[in-house]
């Protein structure tokens, strides 16, 4: 994973994922000058989602002709009017030199299945997590767009453990040292309380590393 290099490809991700990808920009891993980000929060509006998704990779491939996606495929694009079209078939359209990260959504992205379920046993005792990257916190206004106290109220207590953020860049830390009464004003809107969970970003390199080598064996 050490030996890969980005500095022929270009970035195309959610920008919830923005903060993440931009650490690993600043630590070396990810040489690439080209990161692209679409708004967080468009999982919301599949169609607007499709269109800027493309949008985004059309700009990408001005750029390079390696792109690697950071999108997840079973929960970020789920399409009602059309169920069996997927994230997947959207990516497979963009052409060869076009590869999506292994994921399911953002939270897979830093923690397999397994991590999730043992943190989830550590911090909240087996019972039902809402699950979150830092993103998710920094653009709360994007990612639940449209959502009032009434909707947050159907959803988020159903998930008696709480909220887990999970956290490979220090930033919640950061969050509520400078805005304490953002953050409580941000877990009584959701009625669950919410705590940070320190994770590395060694799977998310894994995943673009993967992807990286699928792009190098194209011909």
């Amino acid at each position: 994973m050490n030996n890969i290099s980005f500095s022929d490809m270009a970035v195309v991700s959610c920008g919830t994922m923005q903060m993440e990808l931009e650490s690993l920009r600043k630590e070396g891993f990810l040489d690439t000058e080209h990161l692209f980000f679409t708004p967080p929060g468009l999982h919301q509006d599949v169609e607007k989602l499709e269109e800027r998704l493309i949008a985004t990779i059309d700009r990408a491939k001005k750029k390079a002709d390696k792109i690697i996606v950071v999108y997840g495929g079973k929960f970020c694009y789920v399409n009602a009017d059309n169920p069996t079209r997927n994230m997947q078939e959207i990516i497979e359209e963009q052409g060869p030199g076009v590869a999506r990260i292994d994921a399911t959504h953002c939270m897979d992205m830093v923690a397999d299945e397994s991590e999730l379920k043992r943190i989830g046993e550590e911090l909240a005792g087996g019972e039902p997590v809402w699950w979150m990257t830092p993103g998710w916190v920094k653009f709360k206004h994007q990612v639940f767009k449209g959502w009032d106290k009434a909707l947050a109220n159907e959803n988020f207590p159903r998930h008696t453990g709480g909220a887990i953020v999970l956290d490979s860049i220090g930033f919640m830390e950061q969050y509520m040292e400078t805005d304490p009464e953002g953050f409580l004003e941000y877990c009584d809107w959701m009625g669950i309380p919410m705590q940070a969970y320190p994770v590395t970003l060694d799977r998310f390199k894994a995943l673009l590393s993967d992807q990286a080598q699928v792009l190098n064996s194209v011909k």
